[in-house]
């Protein structure tokens, strides 16, 4: 299976999203992120709590999904409200598109403290969802039953 996240600036929650996926999908997931809007750089704080949580970074990267065009996802996850409501390329169209919405943990209100627990928290429950993906036979998972899957699982991992 192939997942393609999507979030704006593709600096943050895709990325924490496209890095969960490669070290808990085991060959079985194929992931990649990328944006409408990319910064091109991978958010500070996102590399470091990724690491932090012994998860590999190398090869990260903020990129367009322009860029992604010939890899063919079986899904597309968007991950902001702001993605999730974007005019999505062409080749999008035929690809099962559903919306893992989740709060940018990179948004301070100062308080260190309070955004390294933003950032475990997002990375917690993009690992459950990927998980509980997992519980799924993913190699044949496709179309509308791949969509009620994804689905399922973010009304019910939040």
């Amino acid at each position: 299976m192939k997942l393609l996240f999507i979030c704006t600036h593709n600096r943050c929650r895709s990325i924490l999203a496209e890095a969960i996926t490669r070290k808990l999908g085991k060959g079985r997931i194929t992931a990649a992120s990328a944006g409408s809007s990319p910064q091109g750089e991978v958010h500070p704080l996102s590399l470091q709590y990724l690491a932090e949580h012994d998860i590999d970074i190398d090869g990260l990267q903020s990129q367009s999904w322009d860029e992604f065009e010939e890899f063919v996802p079986d899904a597309v996850l968007t991950l902001c409200d702001s993605a999730a409501k974007e005019s999505c390329p062409v080749w999008f169209d035929d690809l099962v598109q559903v919306h893992w919405g989740l709060a940018d943990p990179s948004k301070s209100n100062g308080a260190s403290g309070d955004q390294k627990r933003r950032f475990s928290d997002t990375i917690d429950v993009i690992q459950r969802r990927i998980e509980a993906l997992l519980e799924h036979d993913v190699e044949n998972l496709k179309g509308h039953d791949l969509s009620s899957v994804l689905s399922q699982i973010a009304t019910q991992i939040h």
